[in-house]
């Protein structure tokens, strides 16, 4: 009889949908040869981790009860990655690595995992595994509260529009994830996201800060102004703050405010004073923002080499009034001087952005090119796919494309799609099934 053998009156008896994410070739077939003989299992392989954890939701959109993590590739990466399906709450997370190392098998048990297995692995260990897990049955554990994000918008230079690209990719995400959102300006002392979005408040951010000591969600409440994407604001003041606060006042506030909300964005300016506050702390998401300029850029390499460097996938480049029409440096360019590629291109539509300034409309409860792609970036923050919306904006997109002389990505008849994760079709018959992306 097979070590995977199954009676199939036991509990939890039945399929598993299984994913096998490995970016080690020779692991991962070691591990996929160890699930040949299983049964009751519908396979699918991907070859990389996630480029970024948000996509994360898009490579288990379809019915997913296990999924099997390669420790080995990115310790580091790794260990988000299965914190990252925790928190979603849809799947049980097993690792697999060839180092029997009891530090990381704990820092793994508290991220999420529920197996931890040692190669070379042999059938009857993951039979086991997958067993208890059949016989527990799926995961069913609450969401995290660990899933909450903070998005920090930092400018290479004053100037860069900080405040456009937050105080827009806030209402965006308000809009399209449909969760608690608070858009914090940080930009002192002349923040101006308020403005951006047409609002008058009362109070702001120095009021929290300065109340510090008795500063709780009760109080933050009253201090919240709110827009009507369903966006909570906490303003920047209308005069300039007698003094600077300090950072444990910077610390508290952000600690509540993602206490109480799905997801907080920060317009934190060219605020480099506050790098040792919570603010950039390693969970935090920054966006750094720039432009095509030679001083921006020289900014940005600075602050990614003396700041950023090891936050990966946690930072991303904003290339802010981007036209490709004017611009002096190509991307390959921009992209050395980064020391990584761009994320991010805002196209350059002055005419757009004063007159939503001036009429005190923010760009993103309109259709133009810059809201498109940062509703894009919306998106992809709270884990929806970016194109997903394309054809509520099909036509106007291209009309964007045409106009701005994009090239569109959209394939050609006969063409193959490049597409770091491709979608998935099940297998047509349910039982062993194996599919690699």
């Amino acid at each position: 009889m097979s070590s995977f053998s199954q009676n199939p009156d036991a509990p939890g008896a039945g399929v598993l949908h299984i994913v096998l994410i490995g970016p080690d070739e020779q692991r991962r077939n070691a591990v996929a040869g160890a699930l040949a003989g299983y049964p009751g299992g519908v396979i699918r392989e991907f070859s990389s981790y996630p480029p970024h954890l948000d996509n994360l939701s898009r490579m288990l959109e379809h019915n997913c009860d296990v999924v099997i993590v390669d420790l080995d590739s990115d310790p580091e990466y790794a260990l988000e990655v299965v914190e990252s399906i925790y928190a979603n709450g849809s799947a049980t997370v097993i690792v697999y690595s060839a180092q029997a190392n009891l530090e990381l098998a704990v820092r793994c048990m508290r991220a999420g995992a529920r197996e931890f297995l040692t190669l070379p692995l042999v059938p009857a260990a993951i039979a086991d595994a997958l067993a208890r897990i059949s016989i527990r049955g799926p995961a069913t554990h609450q969401a995290r509260k660990t899933a909450r994000k903070l998005f920090v918008f930092l400018g290479a230079k004053g100037g860069c529009g900080v405040t456009t690209i937050a105080s827009n990719f806030a209402v965006s995400l308000a809009q399209e994830s449909c969760q608690g959102t608070l858009l914090i300006d940080l930009g002192l002392p002349l923040g101006d996201a308020a403005l951006n979005l047409g609002m008058v408040t009362e109070y702001s951010t120095v009021n929290a800060l300065e109340n510090h000591s008795r500063l709780d969600a009760s109080f933050l409440s009253t201090l919240l102004a709110r827009h009507s994407s369903g966006l909570s604001v906490l303003a920047a003041p209308g005069d300039f703050p007698s003094g600077q606060a300090p950072l444990d006042a910077i610390d508290k506030l952000l600690a509540i405010a993602r206490q109480n909300f799905d997801f907080v964005v920060v317009d934190a300016g060219s605020r480099l004073d506050l790098k040792n506050s919570a603010l950039f702390d390693d969970s935090a998401n920054v966006y750094l923002v720039t432009q095509a300029g030679i001083s921006e850029l020289r900014n940005a390499n600075r602050l990614i080499g003396h700041f950023f460097a090891s936050r990966g996938p946690r930072l991303q480049t904003v290339l802010n009034r981007y036209s490709p029409q004017s611009v002096v440096l190509d991307d390959k360019q921009i992209a050395k001087a980064l020391t990584r590629p761009v994320d991010w291109k805002i196209p350059d539509d002055y005419a757009t952005a004063r007159r939503t300034q001036n009429t005190a409309t923010p760009l993103a409860m309109e259709d133009s090119p810059i809201s498109m792609e940062i509703r894009r970036m919306a998106r992809r923050a709270c884990g929806l796919s970016e194109d997903q919306d394309t054809k509520k904006h099909a036509g106007f997109l291209g009309r964007a494309l045409h106009l701005w002389k994009i090239p569109s990505t959209t394939p050609k008849s006969g063409e193959a799609q490049d597409d770091p994760l491709p979608s998935i079709s099940a297998p047509a018959t349910l039982g062993p099934g194996h599919a690699k992306f």
